[in-house]
């Protein structure tokens, strides 16, 4: 099979040939047929984070593909179905945070494309109780970014606990913003979409936005102020000046969400405001498999629009460049053979 590999922190990915992976018990084979490119890949391949994946390995969570072997165990899936791989690759499922409802928060979890092999390749492996199964309907080229991008930001209104009729502002409208507009809509919110592209504040307002904040132009906390201030605001850029532009523009009460991860990413967060306004500062990480089954079944039933455009694997390394241009409108996905 081909893959896409991260040899060295850095550099660019190779893609190269390697043996068909065996799947070992309460595991499955996937031929992937489709794999987005999430900034968390690109963080990854640089090694970004503190902790740091273990090169040669194959990035991508947010694979899609047909399951073509069972390991020794596994009975709810069969062969032939389509299953999507996200960030969570496995949790342990006894400790206190997989019991209440919170397996993201797992300290022995397994993230897909970081510590076990990812979807940038023809076939790849999953544990096959956390592979979600995508239903009828959805195509693999719009599973793929649903994975991820559109599971963490429904996450994140969740964890924001928005309510119909509040302001949500969501600084970031690319791969995950223009799907965080759509979900804030569902929840009866107003929203404040806040970028530095024409194209990406169009892409806002196609999408629901009810206000567009230019931040090459515009001060991003008053803007919010000057709407009565955001009852939520999501950072989902990747620039820790957004953060504090968003914190800037919270309503009493109001509640910061950090999604984004910029490598370097430190923000002040003035005590006496804080304080004294009850405002809050959390941080919400991807989401649960019973997430990301409610984000299939509002995809299935027309809800939501994935905004997309395919690549195929070879041209991995021109695509992270253009992502981190700034040229990408919503989210690459590679087509590794769907057909479609």
């Amino acid at each position: 099979m081909k893959a896409a590999v991260v040899r060295a922190f850095g550099e660019p990915l190779v893609i190269e040939e390697r043996p068909d992976p065996e799947p070992g018990p309460g595991q499955v084979r996937i031929r992937v047929e489709a794999s987005g490119l999430c900034h968390t890949d690109i963080h990854a391949a640089h090694g970004d984070w503190p902790v740091k994946p273990t090169p040669p390995f194959v990035p991508g969570h947010e694979g899609v593909g047909l399951v073509e072997k069972l390991g020794a165990g596994v009975t709810h899936l069969t062969v032939g179905r389509r299953v999507a791989v996200p960030w969570l690759g496995r949790a342990c499922g006894r400790c206190e945070h997989c019991l209440s409802g919170w397996e993201t928060l797992c300290e022995q979890q397994i993230n897909t494309g970081y510590g076990c092999d990812g979807g940038y390749a023809e076939k790849m492996l999953a544990w096959a109780d956390f592979a979600q199964t995508v239903p009828e309907g959805i195509s693999a080229l719009e599973a793929a970014p649903l994975t991820c991008a559109g599971v963490t930001t429904y996450k994140a209104l969740k964890v924001a606990g928005v309510r119909p009729t509040q302001l949500v502002a969501v600084s970031g409208v690319g791969g995950l913003g223009h799907l965080a507009v759509q979900y804030a809509k569902i929840a009866g919110a107003q929203v404040a979409a806040i970028d530095v592209t024409d194209d990406k504040l169009e892409l806002a307002r196609e999408l629901g936005a009810d206000f567009v904040i230019d931040a090459r132009t515009q001060d991003v906390g008053a803007e919010l102020k000057r709407l009565g201030g955001a009852h939520a605001a999501l950072a989902l850029a990747v620039n820790p000046a957004a953060f504090e532009a968003l914190n800037s523009g919270l309503r009493r009460g109001g509640k910061l969400v950090m999604v984004a991860l910029p490598a370097h990413g430190t923000i002040q967060v003035p005590i006496f405001d804080t304080v004294l306004n009850g405002n809050s500062v959390v941080g919400s990480i991807v989401g649960t498999r019973q997430d990301l089954a409610e984000v299939f079944r509002l995809h299935a039933a027309g809800r939501t629009r994935v905004v997309h455009e395919t690549r195929p694997l070879a041209a991995v390394n021109e695509s992270i460049d253009e992502v981190l241009r700034g040229q990408v409108k919503a989210r690459i996905v590679f087509d590794l053979g769907t057909g479609r």
